[in-house]
């Protein structure tokens, strides 16, 4: 990975180092053979010079990225280990011959479709011959409202992003909700920016892929130009009144409430009462805008383009959503595109674990109940509920010390830290999937009857009282989230996974930064970042910090943020601004789970572990939770369009602004990583 010299943070491995620490501590130098953190170091690297090369650069040299991605790492790694897991649970409910409307029934019927390649080849177009015909047969702006409406409840994107959500200033409310939408580009930057990247993107979506997509519905060459000439348009008109990704972390910016008469001066010529009930969404009355002029040039696009041109963009969307489902020259094509142009893929997956990924997104919590009973146990669920508490209790601590924060603030702080409530390894209560229905009949039919589901899951929810138990991720899923308007926190089984190491073999040290820091630590600061601090302990978009203690934060942000836009990538830089949010939580994660491991009877012990020191396997357990390496394609897409900076940066980045990291390895001034005292961030 290539970032240019100013922004190059690395770590130095000291070989002689840590030699003479085994040497003198030889007589307290436990060894452990499965040990990662131990094995996947690169030796030649100084910690000093670029750490996560130093932590993870044998493995990543061992393990190049295969063709069928664009990343590759422990995630994935676990996500593989994942699928084999849940391929079993598949083959099993193929032959179950379950009965109608049981999970395996659903999960074995979802599955032979996906993988009855020959039935899907002979279908072609066919299965989506009816959804088709319903754009072939819009004739007036209404019937165009209608079919927004229709497609929208079977999963398919158009201009109009609506869905229900918690009101950020009532968050006991389930209300309505509009925000930009429509565009077939990851983000609205694709279609102005100069650097290479977005050109290129651009110029393959113009000149091959839109007509790419139509000619394959049937188009003639002149067609298909003349259908990608004014979709494109039409895009490009919905995109400039988007907002940019770091104008969409203002909370208050993007809380725009109104009633329905407020709504209709804003897009008059859409009829919102009518099209909102043919979306099932039933007697709205309040609606939460997030971008009131994307709206406006919602409405002045209905009429500026033709009835042709807005069919034309519908077959796009319908077509290019639903892509991966339809047969091979279809699915080729959005992989060309969305896998090898955009993110450096160069192959696909085997059918298999594509159609278990399709499944996940359909029905995860179904294969999840089956998931958790076999491979997640109630000891694994204490332990990490109880690395929870301790984290809390350290990050208490930290605010106690804050020079910046005023008391009064501090005491709504630590309120607020109190009510967050943490979600470990999988829900209490399950999801009702008794509704979503599934056969062999069409592997695409069976993904528009699940895109359905969730629609009218989520349309259900209007006006109703908050679910509280409700999990946003799957248990198998390898990731972790923190909900602001919850004030909650969750922790899915999978994110808690090594590869190859049982819970119970892997010790503290490795854990609290592994787990510790850039996950518990990680999500219960996202409560007390950038956006998450404008949230109080009931999860209400309410101010309670002084101005004074705003401003405060405000300046110690802002360092993180220059820092950050500091660091560049193939020529792109990382937006400091976009991504303070998740760099605060990296840092305060970090921090803060160190300071809890402090507290373990390991860390004052001091032995070593295979010639490692408690303190150097902490930061080494965090390292390894980033050990993911990413195609040229795949890190300049993120730099676009991710509130995240690339993985080796939140290593790196974060650990010079941490004073324990470079006494654990002696980093010194004059190595690539030192950063001046006076220059290291400290927010939480």
């Amino acid at each position: 990975m290539k970032i240019n010299t100013a922004a190059k943070i690395g770590l130095i491995t000291i070989m002689g180092m840590t030699l003479l620490y085994a040497c003198k501590n030889k007589e307290t130098n436990d060894r452990l053979a499965n040990d990662p953190v131990y094995t996947d170091r690169d030796t030649t690297v100084k910690p000093g010079d670029d750490f996560f090369q130093y932590a993870n650069g044998d493995w990543l040299k061992k393990h190049p990225i295969p063709a069928a991605y664009s990343s590759w790492g422990i995630n994935r790694v676990i996500l593989d280990e994942l699928r084999d897991r849940l391929k079993k649970i598949n083959e099993d409910a193929l032959k179950a011959n379950a009965a109608k409307g049981t999970a395996t029934q659903k999960i074995g019927d979802f599955y032979y479709t996906g993988m009855d390649s020959v039935t899907i080849e002979k279908q072609g177009l066919s299965p989506l011959k009816s959804e088709l015909a319903k754009i072939d047969n819009i004739n007036s702006i209404p019937a165009l409202l209608d079919e927004f409406a229709h497609l929208e409840t079977i999963g398919i994107t158009t201009p109009i992003g609506a869905y229900v959500g918690q009101d950020a200033k009532n968050s006991a409310k389930m209300v309505l909700q509009l925000g930009q939408s429509g565009i077939g580009l990851p983000n609205r930057d694709y279609y102005f920016n100069k650097d290479q990247h977005s050109v290129d993107i651009r110029t393959d979506y113009q000149q091959k892929h839109l007509p790419a997509l139509y000619k394959l519905m049937g188009a003639s060459e002149a067609e298909a130009k003349k259908s990608t000439h004014k979709v494109y348009a039409l895009e490009t008109f919905l995109a400039d009144s988007s907002r940019k990704l770091q104008d969409l972390r203002d909370p208050y910016k993007n809380y725009n409430k109104m009633p329905l008469a407020g709504l209709s001066k804003l897009a008059p010529d859409i009829d919102w009462k009518s099209l909102f009930e043919k979306m099932d969404y039933k007697n709205v009355d309040t609606v939460i805008v997030g971008q009131p002029e994307y709206y406006r040039a919602v409405n002045k696009a209905l009429k500026t383009y033709s009835l042709e041109d807005w069919k034309a963009y519908l077959r796009k969307s319908l077509v290019a959503e639903l892509s991966p489902f339809l047969s091979n020259a279809f699915n080729d094509e959005s992989f060309r595109f969305y896998g090898t142009v955009l993110t450096g893929r160069k192959a696909q997956l085997p059918r298999w674990k594509r159609v278990i990924d399709s499944e996940n997104d359909a029905m995860g919590e179904v294969l999840g109940q089956l998931f958790v009973k076999d491979y997640f146990s109630e000891a694994t669920k204490k332990r990490y509920s109880d690395l929870v508490e301790a984290v809390r209790t350290s990050f208490k601590k930290h605010i106690e010390k804050l020079d910046w924060m005023s008391q009064g603030t501090k005491e709504k702080a630590y309120a607020k830290l109190a009510k967050v409530v943490s979600k470990v390894g999988y829900p209490d209560k399950w999801k009702d999937f008794s509704s979503l229905s599934t056969d062999r009949s069409s592997y695409v039919a069976n993904m528009i009857s699940a895109n359905n589901f969730w629609h009218r899951f989520n349309a259900k929810k209007l006006g109703k009282p908050v679910d509280k138990t409700e999990w946003g991720m799957t248990p198998q899923t390898w990731n972790a989230y923190y909900d602001a308007s919850n004030n909650e926190i969750v922790l899915p089984a999978a994110m808690l996974m090594i590869p190859d190491v049982k819970d119970e073999d892997m010790d503290d040290a490795v854990i609290y930064g592994y787990v510790g820091a850039s996950t518990i630590g990680h999500e219960m600061t996202h409560g007390f970042d950038d956006q998450g601090r404008q949230y109080d302990a009931a999860g209400n978009l309410k101010g309670w910090w002084t101005p004074a203690d705003s401003v405060n934060f405000t300046k110690c942000a802002q360092v993180l943020i220059d820092q950050f836009n500091g660091y560049s990538i193939y020529g792109l830089h990382v937006n400091g601004k976009a991504s303070q949010g998740e760099n605060i939580a990296d840092l305060g994660g970090i921090v803060i789970a160190l300071d809890a491991f402090k507290k373990t009877d390991q860390y004052k012990q001091g032995k070593t572990i295979n010639g490692l020191t408690p303190l150097q396997r902490f930061f080494l357990g965090y390292s390894l939770g980033w050990m993911i390496q990413d195609t040229k394609e795949s890190l300049s897409s993120q730099i676009l369009t991710n509130e995240h900076a690339p993985d080796f940066m939140r290593v790196n980045g974060p650990f010079t602004d941490v004073p324990e990291f470079y006494d654990a390895f002696k980093i010194k001034k004059g190595d690539k990583m030192w950063l001046d005292p006076a220059k290291r961030v400290k927010i939480w």
